[in-house]
């Protein structure tokens, strides 16, 4: 089935630049010019991803994130910001809203695809499958879900990966530098603060508290590392 990817852009010439490199690199588009009808489109043709711009009329691109995420059946898909917007703290605070990727203009067509396509990978279930079950968490790669105490908890593509890769080695301690390379792989635009924004948003969703954490365990100074329950 090929891929989809929503795009909500209010710049024509910007929208008309990335539909014509991403549909070149065989990944169809839709182009939304403001955030009237994308969930309710969504809902109804489920997209491989979004990419959002930030600064759009009415409803802003964040605000359009944070519907994405707090509805069930598309949560997981992964969204990408595409924005003018480039200071550190706007793009943790993407980070912190759930997205997958935050690139800003002026942006390299080339890199624009090669980033979707990274993005789109994170969602691939992995060809070695495995089920990990540490306590009253279970984690299905073959599936990607996640369930604490039986019930299932959704996670970004990016959240699970990031979970999975430290659950199938409990025990080593991962620098923040590691994960960006076993997770990220192209590291040049994830800061190693945006790691610690991935580690508190998975905490909150299976820890009991997560202030003070059973599995994902911080080591001061050095990283992190997943802990079995004794």
């Amino acid at each position: 089935m090929k891929r989809t990817i929503f795009v909500v852009e209010d710049d024509p010439d910007i929208s008309r630049l990335v539909k014509h490199h991403l549909e070149g690199a065989g990944i169809a588009t839709r182009v939304f010019p403001n955030s009237k009808g994308v969930i309710a489109d969504a809902t109804r043709q489920h997209p491989s991803a979004f990419l959002l711009d930030i600064m759009i009329p009415g409803e802003d691109g964040m605000e359009l994130c944070r519907q994405i995420r707090a509805t069930s059946e598309l949560a997981p898909i992964p969204v990408i910001f595409l924005t003018a917007k480039t200071e550190e703290a706007d793009r943790l605070a993407g980070f912190d809203l759930g997205a997958d990727d935050y690139i800003t203009k002026p942006f390299s067509p080339r890199e624009l695809v090669a980033r979707v396509k990274a993005v789109l990978r994170r969602f691939e279930p992995p060809l070695t499958q495995q089920k990990i079950q540490m306590g009253d968490l279970e984690i299905d790669s073959g599936a990607m879900s996640v369930e604490v105490q039986g019930k299932a908890v959704t996670t970004t593509a990016t959240e699970f990966r990031l979970l999975e890769y430290l659950a199938s080695r409990p025990g080593r301690v991962f620098t923040r530098e590691q994960l960006l390379d076993a997770v990220w792989r192209d590291t040049s635009y994830v800061t190693l603060r945006s790691v610690d924004v991935y580690v508190r948003r998975i905490r909150e969703k299976i820890e009991q508290d997560p202030e003070n954490p059973r599995f994902l365990r911080t080591l001061r100074g050095v990283g992190y590392r997943f802990e079995a329950p004794k």
